[in-house]
């Protein structure tokens, strides 16, 4: 799945973004999304970066708004770049923590699911997630590129570790 037309040295996401990934006890934290983009779909709280707002800053107030928690200490462990048929294409910074504040709690955006992480519901979630979330949670960082046709995987790239820090757009900083 390697064969791809986006040329990715030229790409820039429209619409950057952010995921978060509670991993806590051999559990990970998920969500049933109820609108927007992947409604119905199983995946970690996130959404749209405001206009002014780091990284960092969306994901604890997407994980405000989506769950009433707010993840402590996150930690950028990747990017996902997607090329998209049929919305603008997404620059995503993922994060992971171990630890949060309040009581993870459904609202009319999400519907929080604890899942063991041996028992990752990946036939309701983006195609994408089983190339690069298993290492994620193992604790590597990465990079991955995808491009869709609709909600069917095209093709893929994943890199890990450091080779995937230094293809990053923008630079790993405290507020990243």
């Amino acid at each position: 799945m390697d064969d791809c037309s986006v040329n990715w040295s030229d790409w820039q996401g429209e619409m950057p973004a952010t995921l978060m990934f509670v991993i806590k006890d051999g559990q990970v934290l998920l969500i049933k999304k109820l609108r927007g983009i992947g409604m119905g779909k199983i995946n970690g709280p996130g959404g749209k970066i405001d206009p002014g707002e780091t990284p960092r800053q969306c994901v604890i107030r997407e994980c405000q708004e989506e769950l009433h928690i707010t993840p402590l200490q996150p930690v950028k462990m990747g990017e996902l770049w997607f090329a998209m048929s049929d919305i603008p294409d997404i620059h995503c910074h993922v994060y992971t923590a171990t630890a949060f504040d309040g009581e993870p709690t459904a609202t009319d955006e999400a519907i929080p699911i604890w899942t063991a992480i041996a028992d990752i519901p990946w036939d309701k979630m983006w195609e994408d997630d089983a190339y690069w979330l298993p290492q994620m949670i193992e604790g590597r960082k990465f990079l991955g590129k995808f491009s869709f046709e609709g909600e069917k995987l095209l093709c893929s790239d994943v890199t890990f570790d450091d080779s995937a820090k230094s293809g990053w757009m923008l630079q790993e900083d405290d507020d990243s």
